[in-house]
């Protein structure tokens, strides 16, 4: 999303067309009788389309983001490896929870603090009803989950699909005349860890300034 999350798939489409271009189309084998045939045909890319919204799925809808407090894990990853990189964090943090005998008490969260053509820092994060008795150490922190008013877009299906989200968010944004802030948020509606990766529902946060 440019301005917020950036396209991911600019470079790969731009390779895929220069291929096309320079084979052209294929040429012909020759059958044993000297007959020609057809060369087999090259599959078709594979595309990820995000699923059709439901009824009633927020998009730019006014919220104001409550206080609550969180334990994360601070990391900062390319885009290629983003999924599985926040997955990683994510089963990190469910193994620390885990030992201290603590229960999220709300969805786990991306929290997009810088964002490049390249990747993205992050918080990880999962929200806990009140702040450890043992703070954690090392790569693991608590903290105060961004809050305040925001607008509010509902993505369905796989993260990798997100990119036409944005860019309709984006354009939300233009249309408007809105400017995000350096920061917005990703809220699961179920651990990312145990859901299909192909039917993520994810609430979207977008601070404005």
């Amino acid at each position: 999303m440019p301005g917020v999350r950036p396209c991911l798939r600019v470079a790969a489409s731009a390779l895929l067309l220069a291929c096309c271009v320079a084979l052209g189309t294929p040429a012909l084998a020759q059958t044993p009788s000297g007959e020609p045939k057809p060369a087999p045909a090259m599959p078709e890319p594979k595309t990820s389309q995000p699923a059709m919204p439901q009824p009633g799925d927020a998009f730019g809808e006014e919220v104001t983001l409550p206080e609550r407090t969180i334990v994360y894990i601070k990391g900062h990853t390319n885009w290629d490896t983003a999924f599985d990189t926040l997955l990683d964090a994510f089963k990190s943090l469910n193994d620390y929870l885990a030992k201290q005998n603590v229960k999220p008490s709300g969805p786990f969260l991306t929290v997009y603090t810088e964002t490049d053509d390249t990747g993205f820092s992050f918080q990880a994060a999962a929200t806990i009803a009140q702040p450890l008795a043992n703070p954690p150490k090392g790569d693991i922190a608590t903290d105060k989950a961004p809050g305040g008013k925001a607008l509010k877009f509902v993505h369905r299906g796989s993260y990798d699909s997100m990119d036409t989200t944005y860019e309709a968010i984006t354009n939300f944004l233009d249309d408007r005349q809105l400017e995000a802030k350096d920061l917005f948020i990703e809220e699961y509606t179920s651990d990312p860890v145990k859901s299909d990766p192909n039917n993520l529902v994810v609430n979207i946060y977008v601070p404005v300034k």
